[in-house]
């Protein structure tokens, strides 16, 4: 892969050690907006006890998240440690009086899957699973702890069936690409007719477009998409500068938008079209990207040569 397909600097998706250590990593907004669509989901047009009552508890944890968040490096995580011991002892309540509440054990789970407590998540997602098989977001929680542990066949199994589910949601797209193009290995070992290298590129490439039209407002969808160019065997160059060149005009900084001009000035590299690459990167000039820049400039001196 070329020296230019990782630019980004964003660094997401951390687990805590424990449910109650390492909680800043806890505090995420995916994990608060995943229950609320839990609970919407349940409640229907008349509510049963069970479903205000999650209600309440998913409340109850969306403030204490928030105002950890608002804490900064100033959390409180003794505090933070008795208030989510508190929303678990909630949760378990509830299962214990609503044992077949689909809803409850996948909130609860989703939570645990956020923690090193992943024997007790998975069996929290799966029996939501088996209650309901109808919450693309248990199924995409439980391709994630397969992912994580190393299982990423099956892992997409679970993915496929959340998009199938919730074909509209784009952060499903967007992990069933990244688990292709980071277990491609894996993948292929299997020597199956569903996973070859040219099937497995192309619903790497189309999950992430997919993810970017969904969301046309996450920036780190179209980069992702852009860069999945890189990772294909028979690598559309054409629409990857096309790519680039429509988040150069997305980017919101300087530095932002000559990184995109840099991935395009790569890409006209390998294109053979030297001349442009070169107009391109004559006009970077942040000095955080020169080392990159000089990668550039040194493979257009390597190919003239040649």
């Amino acid at each position: 892969m070329s020296d230019f397909a990782r630019m980004q600097t964003n660094d997401h998706g951390p687990r805590t050690n424990d449910l109650l250590g390492r909680t800043r990593r806890v505090l995420s907004w995916s994990l608060v907006l995943g229950l609320c669509s839990l609970v919407a989901f349940a409640a229907g047009e008349s509510e049963t006890m069970a479903e205000r009552t999650l209600k309440k508890i998913v409340e109850h944890q969306r403030e204490i998240l928030t105002g950890a968040a608002k804490q900064g490096d100033k959390l409180d995580e003794p505090n933070l440690r008795q208030q989510l011991q508190s929303v678990s002892h909630d949760y378990e309540l509830l299962l214990r009086n609503n044992p077949n509440f689909a809803a409850g054990y996948a909130a609860y789970g989703y939570l645990l899957s956020k923690t090193e407590m992943r024997k007790e998540a998975t069996a929290m997602l799966l029996k939501a699973d088996q209650l309901d098989p109808e919450i693309a977001l248990v199924k995409n929680q439980l391709g994630n702890l397969l992912a994580e542990d190393g299982k990423p066949v099956p892992a997409a199994s679970f993915f496929l069936a959340a998009i199938r589910l919730e074909p509209n949601e784009p952060l499903y797209h967007y992990q069933l690409g990244t688990l292709l193009a980071e277990a491609r290995d894996e993948f292929l070992k299997t020597n199956t007719k569903e996973w070859t290298r040219e099937s497995l590129d192309a619903a790497m490439h189309h999950a992430f477009q997919r993810a970017m039209e969904l969301a046309p407002d996450r920036f780190e969808f179209a980069y992702r998409y852009a860069e999945s160019f890189y990772d294909l065997e028979k690598p559309d160059w054409a629409g990857a500068l096309k790519a680039w060149s429509a988040l150069e005009e997305k980017a919101p900084s300087a530095i932002e938008r000559q990184t995109m001009r840099l991935h395009a000035a790569n890409v006209l590299i390998k294109m053979g079209k030297r001349e442009h690459a070169q107009a391109l990167l004559r006009t970077v000039d942040e000095p955080g990207l020169q080392g990159q820049k000089q990668k550039l400039v040194a493979q257009l001196a390597g190919t003239a040569k040649n």
